[in-house]
């Protein structure tokens, strides 16, 4: 049996406590990394290709997940860092590169209800 290989991942579901503040902090990560143009979303949800984000029910809590984003380029992770500032984020880690493995330049955002939040441009795949 031959198959194509994919993504490991095939969604990500975020539930937040405050989904408005989540959607304003997203919008500005995704434009910042050049993707806004491919989100979408309706009253209570928003979603780009494998990640979803909804309003958590009122019983139950939000999610803690680290979650990583493919950036293209330094620049982008350096966007990705000052939007989220601005849109409500909590500095994590500013951009630069790390000890992970050579060429891993990402930066660290805590977004609206705690999550990790990385965007990642891995210099040895250019």
């Amino acid at each position: 049996m031959t198959e194509k290989a994919t993504q490991f991942i095939d969604h990500v579901h975020l539930r937040v406590a405050h989904f408005d503040k989540a959607r304003t902090f997203y919008l500005a990560l995704f434009d910042a990394l050049g993707r806004s143009d491919q989100a979408d979303s309706g009253r209570d949800w928003l979603e780009l290709d494998g990640f979803y984000l909804d309003q958590a029910d009122v019983d139950a809590p939000p999610s803690r997940i680290h979650l990583a984003f493919r950036a293209r380029s330094r620049a982008e992770v350096h966007a990705f860092h000052k939007a989220g500032l601005q849109a409500g984020g909590t500095d994590n880690g500013a951009p630069g590169l790390r000890d992970y493995h050579p060429g891993y330049f990402a930066a660290f955002l805590l977004d609206p209800d705690g999550n990790n939040i990385e965007a990642k441009f891995d210099e040895r795949e250019t």
